[in-house]
């Protein structure tokens, strides 16, 4: 059977990708798939994957396409998408957040359907929650 590998993968934009890219690797374990730097330094595309998930993302950009997207910190903290991560740790991920200076919005806990979890916004506001619960594992 062929290797499971995630056919929705989010996308986000940073005004220091850079940072965001050893932020994620650092807080959640995400691993550098591809980092496709611009000639002007900035990352023009990204992959970071994370066990059979992947996320793209890349520099803000001033162009057409580029200012259709805005951090959440440049818009009152406002979202229109919400990301979960699935951890082996939440207890070990939860203490990586709130060392790299994130904000939790939801502190660590444990939930009624078996997942113990929590919810921080990155540098430049985006949410992440992480946890235990595992949509694709075999539920009792």
């Amino acid at each position: 059977m062929p290797e499971f590998r995630s056919t929705v993968i989010p996308g986000h934009r940073y005004r220091n990708a850079l940072a965001a890219i050893d932020w994620l690797c650092k807080v959640f374990g995400f691993e550098r798939h591809a980092v496709h730097e611009g000639p002007d330094g900035s990352i023009a595309h990204a992959e970071l994957s994370l066990g059979n998930g992947m996320i793209m993302l890349g520099s803000s950009k001033d162009d057409e396409h580029g200012r259709g997207f805005k951090s959440p910190d440049e818009l009152g903290g406002v979202e229109t998408c919400a990301l979960y991560i699935v951890v082996p740790d939440a207890d070990a991920a939860y203490a990586r957040a709130v060392a790299a200076g994130a904000v939790v919005i939801r502190p660590l806990q444990d939930t009624p359907y078996g997942s113990r979890e929590f919810a921080v916004k990155d540098p430049e506001g985006h949410s992440w929650s992480a946890g235990t619960y595992d949509p694709w594992a075999k539920q009792g």
